[in-house]
């Protein structure tokens, strides 16, 4: 039986300096956003100026993280012209750096000379691996860990190589 994988939020708690998260798929399926995505199709918005209409357990946990002074980034490396999906990402990512998320993008042309790790994951620490899983229609398949210390670099160096290259989410547009 593999070992237990402890929480996000347990994860993000522990994270000392840095949780860095890098997002490969072009579309997924989980089923939170089922309803979300849903809405997004037929026309809804959030309202940028109504933040207790968006504002939810997730972006509290990034928030507070942030507040205790671990830089908190993301890179998604997408096709152009973007899926329906990314597009949804997108219009909802200002409440990710309104909890203080540093949020990039990077058309997957320009990481093709990147080594990129098979599956999207977070590092925390630059030490320790969240590997998230998905099925090929875009369910999560579960997370797993590694604390080897060359699946790490692997992963930092690829998240690096990605961020240094991305676009900042304001100037980024789909």
């Amino acid at each position: 039986m593999p070992p237990k994988v402890p929480t996000f939020a347990d994860q993000l708690a522990a994270a000392r300096f840095s949780a860095v998260h890098l997002e490969m798929r072009d579309s997924y399926s989980v089923a939170k956003e089922v309803e979300a995505f849903a809405a997004w199709r037929d026309g809804f918005r959030h309202d940028p100026d109504d933040r207790e209409s968006w504002w939810r357990p997730w972006l509290a946990l990034i928030e507070e993280t942030v507040a205790r002074g671990v830089e908190v980034r993301r890179v998604r490396i997408v096709s152009e012209p973007v899926s329906e999906y990314i597009r949804f990402e997108h219009s909802g990512t200002f409440t990710n750096i309104a909890a203080g998320e540093q949020i990039r993008w990077l058309p997957r042309r320009q990481a093709s000379d990147i080594a990129l790790p098979g599956n999207d994951f977070w590092l925390f620490d630059g030490e320790l691996v969240r590997f998230n899983h998905f099925t090929g229609e875009g369910d999560s398949a579960g997370p797993s860990l590694s604390d080897d210390p060359a699946v790490a670099r692997l992963c930092a160096t690829a998240f690096e190589a990605a961020w240094d290259r991305a676009v900042p989410h304001e100037k980024y547009t789909v």
